[in-house]
């Protein structure tokens, strides 16, 4: 039976968290804070939309995003978003620098995610071959930083059959995925609203695909088919795990202990684990009542909860 813990033991909760982990980064600045000891579960990494805010207001540089994973919240394997260095997919200098300041802090550089490239599955032909090729730079970029993967976007501009739109985002996908596999990259699909959020669809995407390194990032919180229709969240996560090559713990409120409001986290992670994933989990907070900082620390505590209390129970 969970213990009631009112608004103001919360707060209280929520600001020693923070102080904490203020502190290790000022004890430990050269290294970042002392990580807890590496759980054979899963490891934990920071989507980069986390901070999408502090970003877009030019409160934090994209360059700046390793040290701030590493030193501010002790995460070593970091998820770029295209959007932060839109215009820095082929510059080669930049990337180095960029690859060289997450090695010289030990961080990982796992995956790229990939927007406004143009729809893989648009019915028009011509359209759907280009978006491919628009995402050609970003597979070059994702090989350069060391990632293990591209996350697209399967979009069928909603037109068509659920069937035909199946068709069309695995045309795209197999022609990008080529692409990508002699480069030694996955293309992972994040369910992302329309028919991608629809856990059944997207796995019979991945099967008309075809091919091993084309693959699933299930987002726990994007299960929107439309303003009218919410896809069941564990079911989709359920039906894409079979593909994960990443899985992103998507957060936005808090209940008084500690507990997401929206996702039933050991729940979710249980499907995760039983499927036989042992990945990264990426911490992806888009909430507002929490700061950026509080909404990653709290992401960051509770998946450390379950990964303490379920350790005994898959090692």
């Amino acid at each position: 039976m969970e213990t009631h813990v009112d608004r103001r033991q919360f707060l209280k909760r929520s600001s020693l968290l923070t102080a904490a982990a203020m502190a290790a980064s000022s004890i430990t600045r050269a290294d970042g804070p002392a990580p807890r000891s590496p759980s054979k579960l899963f490891r934990i990494s920071l989507a980069e939309w986390s901070l999408h805010k502090a970003l877009f207001a030019k409160q934090l540089d994209h360059m700046d995003f390793p040290r701030v994973a590493k030193l501010d919240y002790g995460i070593q394997g970091i998820e770029l978003v295209n959007q932060f260095f839109k215009d820095k997919a082929e510059d080669k200098s930049y990337l180095a620098a960029f690859k060289q300041r997450a090695v010289d802090l030990n961080v990982i550089v796992l995956l790229i995610m990939i927007d406004g490239e143009g729809a893989l599955g648009d019915p028009d032909e011509k359209k759907r071959l280009k978006a491919v090729e628009n995402h050609y730079r970003w597979a070059e970029a994702a090989k350069s930083l060391g990632c293990h993967s591209i996350r697209v976007n399967a979009e069928t501009n909603s037109q068509g059959s659920f069937e035909e739109q199946q068709d069309r985002a695995a045309d795209g996908l197999r022609r990008l995925s080529e692409f990508a596999g002699d480069r030694g990259l996955n293309v992972i699909v994040e369910n992302h609203g329309h028919l991608s959020s629809n856990g059944a669809w997207l796995a019979g995407v991945m099967r008309k695909v075809g091919r091993t390194n084309c693959g699933t990032l299930p987002d726990f919180g994007n299960f929107n088919i439309s303003d009218k229709e919410v896809y069941d969240r564990y079911r989709g996560v359920q039906e894409m795990m079979p593909y994960a090559k990443a899985v992103s713990a998507k957060s936005n409120d808090f209940d008084a202990n500690g507990n997401e409001e929206h996702t039933d986290y050991r729940r979710m992670m249980r499907i995760v684990l039983d499927a036989g994933y042992r990945g990264w989990v990426g911490i992806e907070y888009e909430g507002s009542k929490l700061s950026e900082s509080e909404g990653i620390l709290h992401t960051k505590w509770l998946l450390e909860q379950i990964q303490a209390e379920l350790e005994p129970q898959y090692s």
